[in-house]
C-alpha cells in the first residue's frame, strides 16, 4: 500500500524533474511513510511513497525489469500473486524479489497490457515499456484503490490523490461546480469527473494505455447480471449448494487477503459483516486477533454492546476509539483534505480517528467488511424498492403503505412521522416504475434539496444540466434487461461504493494514517457469484442477505446472526452547531466567505444555521444541506483557495 505519481510526456516546466516528482509524492508521504523512491528518464517520470507490507526488505519502487525495459509504480496488492508467481516460473520468468510488485512486471511481460485480468487484488498502478514506448494506468476491478490523471500542456500527470497533481505548476485547483451538483444528488461525482476541474479519475476496471501518437481507455471487467427471465434459476444447485459456494470463496477471500509480512487486525462495528470477517479470521488464523472499532456517546450510533458481544464470543485483543459530536467537529476540516470532495454525510470522520487508532497500535493493514451489503442486498434501500414497487401496483392503498413503518427502526425521527408524511416520502416516484433510476428516487431527491441553497451564479452555471439524465446515460446497454433488486444493485456497487463508500470513507481515512484497508467481500470472484444468485435468495421477504447470512450462521451467535441491519452512522449538524461547536465552522459559514466562493446564497445558508443552532438536530434534507455547504467551503478554502495562492511547496527529502 502506496502513493504513487508520476507523468508521460514532454515537461513544460524548465525545473529539474526530479523536484517535482519529489514534491508530488511528498504531498501524499503519508500514503506511505516507510520508504520514497523516484525514476526519471526522458519522457517519463514515476515517483513512489512506499508502505512496506510485502518483502519489506527487497520490495523498493519503482521497480525496474532485469533489463530495465520495464518500470512501475504500484499502490496496493495483488492478493493471489503466490499463484502468479508459480505459475509465472513456470512459463520460465525468474524473479529476484519475493514482492506482489514484480509480479506485476512480470505478468505485462507475459500478458501486455491484458495482465489486469489476472490479477485478484486492490491496486492502481503506472507501468512504462521502454521498448514499446507504452504508458498504462490500470485500477483495480471495484476502485478500491484511487488513481487520478490530467493532462497539460501535452503531459499525462497522474497520482493517488489530487493533492499531489496540485504540485505540477500548469496544474491548479478550480472546484468543479457540476461535480457539486452531482454529490449534491448522488454524494459522490460521476467517474471520471472529480471535484477539481480538469482532473480526471479513472474508473474503477480501467485501464489507460498511452503512446506518443495516442491515448485510449479502456473497460477490461464489467460488473454484470442475469436477465430478468433467468434472473431467478438455479441451474441444478440447492439453495444449500449457492450457501456453500458463498462461503467457500469468501473464506478464500479472506485467506489471501492475510497475506502479509506485517501484523493484520480487523474491524468490528457489531455488525454482520465485520463479524462475518472476523469470525473467518478467527477460524484461519490461531493466533489471537486484534480488532478495532468506534463507539458514540449517543445511543442511537452506538453499537459497542454488540461489538463486545461478537469479541467476547471470539476472545479477541479489543480496543475502541469513542467518538462524540464535538470530536467530529474538530477533525473535519482534515477530513475533507482527504476526502477531496464535498460529503454529505459526517460519517469519515470517526473512522479518520479509528485509523489513528490503528496506527498507533502497531498495525499497518486491517480487514472490514465493506461490500456485503452491496454485493448481497443489504441495505435498506433494496428493501426499500422492494416495497415501493408493491406501492406501485396499488398506489391508493393505505394497508400496503403501512409497511413502511417496519423499515429504518433505527431512525426515530422518521418513526415518528405521520402516515402521510412516510407515505408522500416513500412514494417519491411511484408513478415512475420504469425509471431506471426507480430504486433510488427518494434518496436523491431528498439529498438534491440541499440545492435550495445555491447562489443565483450557481444556477446560472448549471442551467440546463440534470444529473439524474447524466446517471441515465452512464448506466450499461444491458441495465433496462436486469431485475429491479439487480439494477439496484449495480446503482451502489458500480457508482455508490468507489464514489464515496471506497474512497470518502475507506481509503482516504484509512490511508491518512498509513493504514491499508483490505475488504474479502470485494474479491471479484465472490462479486460474480453473487451476481448470478437469484434475487429471491437475497432478500427473503424482508430479511436481508438471507444468502449470506445461511452461509455462515453457524461461525456467529444467533444475536448477531440474525440481528436487522443497522447502516453505520455518524452524528451531523450538532457536531457543528452544538455544544462545543468548533470556531472554524463561523468562518467557513460567514456570508462573506459564502459569498467569496460563489456556490451558495449568503442568507439562505445563514437561515440554515439558525435553525440548526435553534434545534437539537436537523432533519434530513437539512443535515445533508449543512454538512454538504459546509464540506465544500471547507474544499474551496483548502484547495481553490489557499493551494492556488500558495508557493510550490518545498521538495521532500
Amino acid at each position: 500500500m502506496c502513493g504513487i505519481a508520476g507523468y508521460f510526456g514532454h515537461l513544460q516546466s524548465h525545473e529539474p524533474p526530479e523536484l517535482m516528482l519529489r514534491r508530488m509524492a511528498g504531498a501524499i508521504r503519508y500514503r506511505g511513510p516507510d520508504e520514497s523512491g523516484i525514476h526519471v528518464e526522458p519522457g517519463v517520470g514515476l515517483g513512489h511513497a512506499r508502505l512496506s507490507i510485502i518483502d519489506v526488505e527487497s520490495g523498493q519502487q519503482p521497480m525496474t525489469s532485469d533489463d530495465g525495459d520495464v518500470v512501475v509504480t504500484f499502490n496496493g496488492e495483488i492478493f493471489n500473486f503466490i499463484e502468479l508467481r508459480d505459475d509465472l516460473i513456470a512459463r520460465g520468468h525468474r524473479f529476484r524479489t519475493d514482492s506482489d510488485t514484480e509480479v506485476i512486471i512480470r505478468a505485462y511481460q507475459e500478458m501486455g497490457p491484458d495482465c489486469v485480468t489476472a490479477f485478484n487484488g486492490d491496486f492502481a498502478f503506472a507501468l512504462w515499456d521502454r521498448r514499446a514506448r507504452r504508458f498504462m494506468l490500470a485500477r483495480d476491478r471495484m476502485g478500491v484503490r484511487p488513481l487520478f490523471y490530467a493532462w497539460r500542456g501535452g503531459c499525462l500527470y497522474f497520482a493517488s490523490e489530487a493533492k499531489a497533481l496540485f504540485e505540477v505548476p500548469q496544474i491548479r485547483p478550480e472546484i468543479d461546480p457540476v461535480a457539486i451538483d452531482q454529490t449534491f444528488t448522488f454524494w459522490f461525482p460521476l467517474a471520471p469527473r472529480t471535484a477539481f476541474k480538469g482532473v480526471c479519475t479513472l474508473p474503477p476496471g480501467h485501464v489507460l494505455v498511452a503512446t506518443p501518437s495516442e491515448i485510449a481507455v479502456r473497460r477490461y471487467w464489467q460488473l454484470d447480471y442475469p436477465d430478468a427471465d433467468d434472473s431467478d434459476a438455479l441451474d441444478g444447485r440447492s439453495e444449500t449448494d449457492i450457501a456453500e459456494e458463498v462461503r467457500s470463496l469468501l473464506t478464500d477471500a479472506t485467506r489471501i487477503r492475510l497475506r502479509s509480512d506485517v501484523p493484520v487486525g480487523a474491524y468490528l462495528s457489531g455488525g454482520l459483516d465485520s463479524s462475518i470477517i472476523a469470525a473467518t479470521v478467527h477460524r484461519i488464523v490461531p493466533e489471537r486477533l486484534r480488532t478495532f472499532s468506534v463507539t458514540f456517546d449517543s445511543a442511537e450510533f452506538d453499537e459497542s454492546a454488540f461489538q463486545m458481544e461478537m469479541v467476547s464470543a471470539l476472545g479477541t485483543d479489543h480496543m475502541a476509539v469513542p467518538c462524540r459530536g464535538s470530536d467530529i467537529g474538530s477533525m473535519f476540516p482534515e477530513v475533507v483534505r482527504h476526502t477531496e470532495q464535498p460529503i454529505v454525510r459526517t460519517a469519515p470522520a470517526p473512522l479518520f480517528a479509528l485509523s489513528k487508532l490503528v496506527r498507533d497500535s502497531g498495525f499497518k493493514v486491517v480487514l472490514t467488511g465493506e461490500g456485503a451489503d452491496e454485493v448481497f442486498a443489504g441495505y435498506d434501500i433494496f428493501k426499500e424498492a422492494k416495497l415501493r414497487r408493491f406501492c406501485a401496483a396499488q398506489p391508493k392503498s393505505q394497508r400496503r403503505h403501512l409497511l413502511f413503518q417496519r423499515l429504518y427502526p433505527y431512525l426515530p425521527a422518521l418513526k415518528g412521522q405521520s402516515q402521510s408524511y412516510r407515505s408522500a416520502f416513500f412514494g417519491a416516484g411511484l408513478d415512475a416504475v420504469d425509471d431506471p433510476l426507480f430504486s433510488h428516487l427518494p434518496r436523491f431527491q431528498s439529498t438534491a434539496g440541499a440545492k435550495a441553497f445555491y447562489s443565483a451564479e450557481m444556477r446560472e452555471e448549471l442551467h440546463g444540466y440534470d444529473a439524474l439524465d447524466d446517471l441515465r446515460a452512464h448506466l450499461p446497454a444491458d441495465f433496462r434487461r436486469w431485475h429491479p433488486l439487480s439494477q439496484a444493485q449495480y446503482l451502489e456497487t458500480a457508482h455508490l461504493l468507489p464514489g464515496y463508500i471506497l474512497s470518502a470513507q475507506g481509503d482516504r481515512m484509512s490511508m491518512a494514517h498509513g493504514v491499508e484497508g483490505r475488504f474479502p467481500f470485494l474479491d471479484h470472484r465472490l462479486v460474480e457469484c453473487a451476481a448470478r444468485i437469484p434475487p429471491r435468495l437475497k432478500i427473503r421477504g424482508l430479511r436481508e442477505k438471507h444468502i449470506l447470512r445461511e452461509a455462515m450462521a453457524d461461525i456467529l451467535p444467533p444475536s448477531i446472526g440474525s440481528r436487522v441491519k443497522q447502516p453505520y452512522r455518524a452524528p451531523d449538524s450538532p457536531s457543528f452547531l452544538g455544544e462545543g461547536a468548533p470556531d472554524y465552522v463561523g468562518a467557513r459559514l460567514s456570508p462573506a466567505a459564502i459569498a467569496e466562493a460563489g456556490f451558495f446564497a449568503p442568507r439562505a445558508v445563514d437561515k440554515l444555521v439558525a435553525k440548526g443552532r435553534g434545534q437539537a438536530s436537523l432533519g434530513f434534507r437539512d443535515n445533508t444541506a449543512l454538512v454538504g455547504i459546509l464540506s465544500t467551503q471547507l474544499l474551496h478554502h483548502a484547495f481553490a483557495r489557499e493551494v492556488a495562492a500558495a508557493p510550490p511547496a518545498t521538495a521532500a527529502a
